[in-house]
């Protein structure tokens, strides 16, 4: 299934909750999106783990009544947390018992339509990095639309953007222009400032270098990005942009979730993964407007 992989329009946001102590966190950046965009939020619950122990239970009889169980619950504690909040902004709740959690994620999506997801990276990681389960980079690899992965750090009262580009493949500048396109809607939405990045591992060659700067000039003009917000780095850009992320205080980093080499199906990108890993902040992660996601639709509905 095709989607719009860039933000063109945030009218609708789904929110995976996972009742970790993160959770509150998740759920406050999703309502401070809400309320820049106008955009409503859907609170998603999905225990993978219960769905999976079910579906391989040796006794068929309690299965359906155990599931049922489960959907009965899980609305309680979300419409539990849909009271919490405030009430500006409007806020529905959905319940999946479904296995793995990247399908029932992707199911969801393809049912309801949100132009963005978020949800906390699910794993082991120091109060400063990721470090994505496998869940996770499964999501990252077939989640139709924009994908927020946040880690635990609350943003600034004024949020920083950046938007990392790689210009070093001209016919993939496709790609570029999504990231900055993406990056420039949410910045403006949110009334704060975007920072375009791009680390040239060709800097030797000087006219190699000039025709790659030349072209990030035009692109980042194209969304009112001055040459003061514009950072052309030496090097490789896993060895180049964490430190300089880290020193700029950026809250949110969008950049791309895939790589599409030869003959090969697409990736979560080499380039994209070691960034994951070491940075401090928040990443939205976005797809060329030619993917097509691998999980097929849900034959039927799976929750409540």
């Amino acid at each position: 299934m095709m989607r719009n992989t860039t933000v063109q329009k945030l009218t609708s946001i789904l929110v995976v909750i996972d009742r970790t102590d993160e959770t509150r966190l998740v759920v406050a950046k999703s309502m401070i999106l809400a309320r820049h965009f106008g955009a409503r939020l859907e609170l998603f619950l999905c225990d993978s783990e219960q769905a999976y122990a079910l579906r391989h239970s040796y006794d068929a009889r309690g299965i359906a009544s155990a599931r049922q169980a489960y959907l009965a619950e899980g609305h309680r504690y979300l419409d539990a947390l849909r009271r919490s909040l405030a009430e500006d902004v409007a806020i529905s709740v959905h319940v999946a018992c479904e296995s793995p959690l990247y399908e029932a994620i992707v199911h969801r999506v393809q049912e309801a339509q949100p132009d963005l997801v978020i949800k906390r990276a699910a794993g082991n990681y120091s109060t400063r990095r990721f470090a994505l389960d496998a869940n996770d980079w499964q999501l990252a690899r077939t989640c139709p639309v924009p994908l927020v992965l946040t880690h635990g750090l609350p943003w600034s009262a004024q949020p920083c953007f950046a938007a990392a580009v790689d210009m070093s493949d001209r016919d993939d500048n496709g790609l570029a222009c999504t990231i900055v396109h993406a990056a420039s809607y949410l910045a403006l939405g949110c009334r704060a400032q975007l920072e375009v990045m791009y680390s040239d591992r060709a800097a030797g060659d000087a006219k190699a270098h000039d025709a790659r700067t030349e072209d990030l000039r035009r692109l980042v003009d194209e969304f009112h990005v001055d040459d003061k917000r514009l950072h052309v780095l030496q090097g490789e850009a896993e060895d180049t942009l964490p430190a300089f992320v880290t020193r700029r205080h950026f809250d949110v980093l969008v950049l791309g979730a895939l790589t599409r080499r030869r003959g090969r199906a697409a990736l979560v990108g080499t380039l994209t993964s070691r960034l994951l890993e070491a940075l401090e902040c928040d990443v939205v992660l976005v797809k060329p407007d030619s993917y097509l996601c691998p999980v097929p639709e849900a034959v039927r509905a799976v929750a409540g």
